[in-house]
C-alpha cells in the first residue's frame, strides 16, 4: 500500500511540474526559437568601462563549461547549470540592473524549445507502450536483409526525410527508441547507430524551413514583414530592396535543398569510413520469431495516439500558415493523448520524459543568453563584419559577396558547434541585417549562409544542436551514454565535409550564377546523375544499394597494387636465383 501511495505521489509531482511549465509558458509569452511571437527579454546595460571585461569573463565561463563537459568531470547537465549560475552572477556584477532574480533567469530560457521537447517526450512515452517502435525495428531489419550497413542507410534516409518535413528534434524523439530496440535485438552497439541518425537528422533538417529550429527562427525573423518592422543601428528603417530580400517557406526548399542533396553521398562515404568496423557484416535472425515477439501490443491505443500524433505533425507542417507556436501544438497534443489513453495513470507515460535533458537545455539557455547580454556574441558579429568590410566591394560586388558568404557560413558552423545553434541564430539574425546594411552586401546569400552554417554546424559537437542533446539523453536513460569525445570524433569531420561542399555550392550559385535557378538546376542534375551512376556502378559489381552508395575503387586498387608488388618480388627473387 505504501508503494502505491508513493508511486501516485511521484506521479502527482511530475504532473505538477508539467503544469508549472505550461503556466510559465502562458505567463511569459513565446519566443522566436520555435516560431513563436514576441520575445520576452531583459533590458540590461553593461556598466561604462567594463564592456571588455564582461566579454572576456563571459568567454572564460564558456571555456570552463566546455572543459567540464569534454573531460566529463561532472554530468553535462550539472556543468550547464554551474555555467548558467556563474554567468548570471557575472552578469549581475557587470550590469546596472539586477540580473539575480527568478524573473531575470526565466526570461533567458527558451520556453518554446522546452515546451516542444516536453510535449513530444510525453507523446513518445505514450506511443512507446503500444509496441510500434519494436514493430518498426523488425520491419527495418527485414528490409536490410541482415546487412548492418544496409540497416544504417535505411535508418539514416528515413531520419533525413522525416527531419525535412518534421523538425529534427521530433524525428529523433520518435526514432531513438526504435534504434535502441533494434540494436538490442541484433546485439549491436546502439551509440554508433544513434550518432549516424542524428548527423543525418541535422543534414536533412536543413533542407526546409520547418526541419530545424534555426530555420524556423530565420524564416520568422528574416521574413519581409519582420525586416520591415526592424530598425537599423541608428534607429532608421531598412531599404526596400532588403525588405524584398526577406525569405518565405518555399525559399528554403528552393535555395537549401539542392545544396543538401550534394552532401548525401559524400556524407555516407565518410560515415562508412569512420565506422568501417561497426557497420560491416551481417546479423541473421529468425524473422518469424522476431515478428511474433516484437509485434503491436495495443492496437487500439496505437490507433488513438497515432491519429493525435498525425494531427500534431500536420500542425507543425502548417505552422508557416497558422503561425501557431509549435510548443503549444506539442503540449496540446500531449494533453489530448494523455486524456485519450492514460487519463487515470500519468506515471507510465511520463517515465519517458528526459528531465535531465530539459534541465540541461534550461542551463544552457541561461548561460548563452547571459553571454549575449555581456556582449560575447555581438563581439563575434562585429569581428565578422570587420572581416567582410576588409574585402573590396569591386565593380560588381562579387568579391565582397563571396567573402561575406564564406566567412558567415564558416563562423556560423564553428560557433554553432560550440554554442547551441538556437540562441546563436537568435543573436545572429539582427547582426546579419546589420552586416548586409553596413557592408552593402546582398541580404539573401547571407541568410542562406547563416542557415546552412547554423544547421550543419550543429553536427560539430554533442551540444551543437538540440537533436544531439535529446538523442544523448534518451540513450543515457536506456543505459548507453554518449560521451562528448565519441560524438566529436564523428560529428566534427562530418561538419567540416558538409560545410566545405556547401561552400562550393554557394560560390557557384550566388557568386558565379548570380543567385538564379540555372546553377541550382545544374547542381541538382549533377548530384542526381552522380547518385544514379554510383548505384549503377556498385550494382554492376554485385553490390547492394547501400554498398553501392559508398562504392569506390580503393579495395580494387589495393588488391591490384598488392598483386603487382607480389609479381615484382617474385620476378626479383627468380632473377636472383638464376644468377
Amino acid at each position: 500500500m505504501f508503494n502505491l501511495v508513493d508511486k501516485k505521489s511521484h506521479s502527482r509531482r511530475i504532473a505538477f511540474t508539467l503544469l508549472l511549465v505550461v503556466g510559465c509558458l502562458s505567463i511569459m509569452g513565446h519566443t522566436n526559437a520555435a516560431g513563436g511571437g514576441d520575445d520576452v527579454h531583459l533590458e540590461l546595460t553593461i556598466k561604462d568601462g567594463l564592456e571588455n571585461w564582461a566579454i572576456w569573463v563571459g568567454l572564460s565561463i564558456l571555456i570552463v563549461v566546455y572543459v567540464l563537459i569534454i573531460f566529463e568531470t561532472v554530468h553535462r547537465t550539472l556543468a550547464a547549470a554551474l555555467g548558467g549560475l556563474a554567468a548570471v552572477v557575472a552578469l549581475n556584477f557587470f550590469t546596472d540592473q539586477s540580473a539575480l532574480s527568478l524573473k531575470a533567469v526565466t526570461t533567458m530560457i527558451d520556453w518554446e524549445t522546452i515546451g516542444l521537447l516536453l510535449g513530444m517526450m510525453v507523446m513518445v512515452g505514450v506511443i512507446s507502450h503500444t509496441g510500434v517502435f519494436e514493430w518498426f525495428a523488425v520491419e527495418a531489419y527485414k528490409k536490410s536483409e541482415g546487412s548492418i550497413w544496409s540497416l544504417v542507410v535505411i535508418l539514416c534516409v528515413v531520419t533525413a526525410i522525416l527531419s525535412a518535413f518534421l523538425d529534427n528534434v521530433t524525428t529523433i524523439l520518435l526514432l531513438t527508441p526504435v534504434t535502441i530496440q533494434l540494436a538490442k535485438v541484433l546485439d549491436l552497439q546502439p551509440v554508433p547507430l544513434l550518432i549516424a541518425e542524428v548527423l543525418f537528422s541535422n543534414i536533412g533538417g536543413a533542407a526546409t524551413m520547418i526541419g530545424d529550429p534555426p530555420n524556423i527562427m530565420i524564416g520568422s525573423g528574416l521574413s519581409p514583414s519582420a525586416i520591415e518592422g526592424a530598425k537599423t543601428i541608428d534607429g532608421g528603417s531598412y531599404p526596400q530592396e532588403m525588405i524584398d530580400g526577406g525569405v518565405s517557406f518555399n525559399d528554403f526548399i528552393i535555395e537549401m535543398a539542392p545544396g543538401i542533396l550534394m552532401t548525401v553521398v559524400p556524407a555516407f562515404m565518410l560515415l562508412k569510413w569512420m565506422y568501417r568496423d561497426e557497420f560491416s557484416g551481417k546479423r541473421i535472425r529468425d524473422v518469424a520469431e522476431l515478428e511474433s515477439k516484437y509485434g503491436i501490443k495495443d492496437a487500439k491505443m496505437l490507433a488513438t495516439s497515432g491519429i493525435i500524433l498525425g494531427l500534431v505533425i500536420l500542425g507543425f507542417f502548417l505552422h508557416p500558415v497558422t503561425h501557431m507556436p509549435v510548443s503549444w501544438i506539442a503540449l496540446g497534443g500531449a494533453v489530448f493523448m494523455l486524456l485519450a489513453t492514460n487519463r487515470h495513470d500519468l506515471e507510465e507515460p511520463l517515465e519517458e520524459v528526459e528531465w535531465t535533458t530539459l534541465l540541461f537545455f534550461a542551463g544552457l539557455f541561461v548561460l548563452v543568453h547571459s553571454l549575449q547580454y555581456m556582449g560575447v556574441i555581438n563581439w563575434i558579429g562585429e569581428y565578422v563584419e570587420q572581416a567582410i568590410v576588409w574585402f573590396p566591394q569591386g565593380d560588381d560586388g562579387i568579391i565582397r559577396l563571396t567573402a561575406a558568404m564564406l566567412i558567415l557560413l564558416w563562423v556560423s558552423a564553428i560557433a554553432s558547434a560550440f554554442i547551441d545553434n538556437i540562441p546563436y541564430t537568435a543573436t545572429m539574425i539582427p547582426i546579419v541585417l546589420q552586416i548586409s546594411y553596413g557592408a552593402n552586401v546582398e541580404l539573401g546569400p547571407l541568410i542562406w549562409a547563416l542557415a546552412f552554417g547554423a544547421c550543419l554546424g550543429g553536427n560539430g559537437t554533442l551540444i551543437g544542436a538540440s537533436a544531439n542533446v535529446v538523442m544523448a539523453g534518451m540513450s543515457e536513460e536506456a543505459g548507453y551514454p554518449v560521451s562528448f569525445n565519441e560524438f566529436f570524433r564523428a560529428g566534427f569531420p562530418m561538419m567540416l565535409l558538409t560545410t566545405a561542399i556547401i561552400s562550393l555550392y554557394m560560390v557557384l550559385v550566388y557568386a558565379v550564377g548570380g543567385g538564379g535557378m540555372l546553377w541550382k538546376l545544374v547542381l541538382v542534375g549533377i548530384s542526381l546523375i552522380g547518385i544514379i551512376y554510383q548505384v549503377y556502378r556498385g550494382k554492376s559489381k554485385g553490390k547492394s544499394f547501400a554498398d553501392s552508395l559508398v562504392d569506390n575503387d580503393y579495395d580494387e586498387l589495393k588488391d591490384f597494387a598488392g598483386k603487382k608488388i607480389q609479381q615484382v618480388k617474385s620476378a626479383v627473387s627468380g632473377a636472383s636465383e638464376a644468377e
